[in-house]
């Protein structure tokens, strides 16, 4: 299934489920809340069954999309992407440290600040190196802990397109520190459009859903990858999450990002001048095979 959180023109938010001629159906209204109608939504994909309408469908093109996950409980955003990875040390002149190949290695972001399509992103205060991060994010949809890597499909009720929207010179700045990152990322994480259900991608049912992944500015293509490409399967970063904790529903995992998949690895690689950082004006557009398109507008 394609799900989905929505307003209506009256300012109702609803779950729905994604027709085939682009219009979406409803099964919960929600409150006007951040999380307005994300239990429902996330019941409905662990269910796996499609729900009962409480309404008729309506076009998309006449609703407003929101994240899936308005207010998720946490998120812990990986590291998982070789290629990016060893990039961004080669430049530094490192070599790839043999443990991060046996350890997938994670950092928490703001829950607080997460935006959904069509959102606009403020540049935030100070920053002159504004960057995107395509990935995708698995979203958890009941409360688990120690989760057996071959049970991950148990317990995520779905997928989503991720932004981790990063200031790097701040993030620069803190993590000479020895601890981070942190402030640099906490002021925006996009999320969107819809949620799709894990049996929808290919490559599934192996842990490595499969899906050619995309980023566009201003509609010029930058960045390009592919999400089979991850190091670790699904089930090893939800096991590795939720090893002696408490994962809970609506907490967002990241894949981390793509080999080529920001403007630091690009700009570290063919130049700032082909590849500078972002300015407010620029539409930032991330897509998923398979799972859809992200879109926000950077602002002042």
């Amino acid at each position: 299934m394609r799900l989905a959180r929505y307003v209506d023109g009256q300012g109702t938010v609803w779950a729905g489920v994604l027709g085939e001629a682009d219009d979406v159906v409803p099964f919960a209204r929600g409150d006007a809340s951040p999380a307005g109608a994300q239990a429902e939504l996330l019941a409905v994909a662990v269910a796996g069954h499609e729900p009962e309408p409480i309404g008729a469908a309506v076009p998309l093109a006449s609703v407003r999309l929101l994240s899936p996950v308005g207010v998720p409980p946490s998120i812990r955003d990986f590291y998982a992407f070789e290629d990016h990875v060893a990039t961004a040390r080669k430049i530094r002149d490192l070599e790839m440290d043999p443990d991060w190949y046996d350890l997938p290695v994670f950092y928490f972001t703001n829950p607080a600040a997460i935006r959904g399509p069509g959102d606009d992103v403020a540049v935030p205060a100070g920053t002159e190196a504004l960057d995107y991060e395509l990935e995708a994010a698995a979203v958890i949809g009941v409360e688990c802990a120690d989760v057996d890597p071959s049970d991950w499909m148990d317990v995520v009720a779905g997928f989503t397109v991720m932004n981790d929207w990063s200031a790097r010179d701040l993030q620069a700045r803190e993590m000479r520190q020895g601890l981070g990152p942190a402030k640099g990322k906490d002021f925006a994480t996009s999320l969107g459009p819809v949620l799709v259900t894990p049996e929808e991608l290919p490559g599934a049912s192996e842990g490595r859903p499969t899906g050619s992944m995309v980023a566009r500015v201003d509609g010029v293509e930058w960045s390009r990858g592919h999400l089979g490409s991850l190091h670790f399967t699904w089930g090893e970063l939800i096991a590795h999450a939720s090893r002696s904790t408490m994962l809970r529903p609506g907490d967002v995992i990241g894949s981390g990002t793509v080999g080529t998949g920001c403007i630091l690895e690009l700009s570290l690689v063919h130049g700032s001048d082909r590849y500078p950082w972002l300015r407010p004006g620029q539409e930032v557009a991330l897509e998923i095979e398979g799972i859809g398109v992200l879109r926000n507008r950077v602002v002042a």
